[in-house]
């Protein structure tokens, strides 16, 4: 075998959403602040193409640079790369990296507990997790400060006519629509129209409505579309069925912890959950997060909240992604077929 690059990563999913981890082979990119080095990564891509892009990415997939924290508060720090986004935070990416930084050895873990601080590049994010026997099996990270942004906002739909979307940030932007409303019943059978549905809204949504980050202006626009399931009130709380598409035209296998985290903000703004209340979201495959508001906070002068999410990370394997120097193509492809058109 020859190679002119390679790139070591430990793979993981949290509740079936893909989100690997680099721990090698690739320099902290320039920046003086984390915010800014994923800037720099957004921008230059060379780094995403490669580890994103067919054939060794595809749509499907999340990954993760460790880098070395910025804040002396931090005990690690990352970029994650979704396929069209370097968002400011990810709530499935950030109990991928907890997982391969404990599981892995690479941060000690103490049982029963463990708490760390991981630095996103939309700040401090403390995490707690449940460790036994050398594995952590529940990772709670208490998000970026939410909150909701526009309640009961009309958007017209080409071919849906005008709907009534709520939108909010939690972490990443999120325009909310009410899946009961528009015919689903969240089963995995609905899962390629719901992804082809909601890019057309969140399109849409950037139109019409747009959002803008009161502290952060870089953030201009919205990353997603959440599909809510109506919410019961159960025994051991509040729960949903919960369906996020994500650009360029795929699902969350998870629940999505940045959208459990915005659709809290939204029902906490409606008077409809409150911090002795908890929310489980449940995907297309039956996994879940559960989310608690653990707090009120300020985003630019408006009301927030403070979420914790928790769910459950496993790591799946190692690999090295290497780069043969006669590889036509040594930035990968991306095809329609999978990838949507642009």
């Amino acid at each position: 075998m020859r190679s002119i690059r390679t790139v070591h990563v430990i793979s993981a999913h949290a509740e079936g959403e893909v989100g690997d981890v680099i721990v090698g082979g690739v320099a902290p990119p320039p920046g003086d602040t984390l915010w800014a080095q994923s800037r720099f990564i957004a921008s230059d891509n060379r780094l995403r193409n490669f580890v994103l892009n067919e054939p060794r990415g595809g749509v499907f997939r999340h990954v993760n640079l460790l880098v070395p924290p910025k804040n002396p508060k931090a005990d690690a720090a990352f970029i994650i790369m979704e396929p069209e986004d370097t968002p400011p935070m990810s709530g499935s990416n950030s109990i991928c990296v907890a997982t391969v930084l404990l599981d892995g050895g690479i941060i000690p873990m103490t049982e029963p507990e463990t708490r760390l601080t991981l630095e996103a590049p939309g700040g401090l994010v403390p995490v707690r997790a449940e460790c036994r026997d050398g594995k952590a099996e529940r990772i709670f990270v208490e998000n970026l400060p939410s909150f909701a942004d526009k309640l009961g906002a009309s958007l017209d739909v080409p071919g849906l006519g005008t709907l009534s979307v709520d939108t909010a940030y939690g972490g990443d932007s999120f325009v909310i629509v009410d899946a009961e409303a528009l015919g689903f019943k969240l089963v995995p059978e609905e899962a390629h129209e719901i992804a082809r549905l909601g890019v057309r809204i969140t399109k849409a949504a950037d139109e019409q409505l747009g959002f803008h980050h009161p502290e952060n202006p870089d953030w201009r626009h919205f990353s997603f579309c959440l599909f809510a399931g109506r919410v019961e009130r159960t025994a051991e709380g509040l729960r949903a069925g919960a369906a996020v598409a994500i650009r360029p035209g795929k699902v969350d296998r998870s629940p999505t912890g940045t959208a459990l985290s915005a659709r809290m903000a939204v029902l906490h703004a409606r008077g409809e959950m409150t911090e002795a209340d908890s929310l489980t979201a449940v995907s297309l495959i039956g996994s879940t997060f559960t989310g608690r508001i653990v707090g009120q906070a300020k985003v630019g002068g408006r009301p927030a909240i403070r979420p914790e999410i928790s769910g459950r990370g496993w790591i799946t394997g190692i690999h090295q992604h290497m780069l043969d120097p006669a590889d036509p193509w040594p930035e990968g492809y991306r095809l329609t077929d999978t990838w949507g058109a642009r």
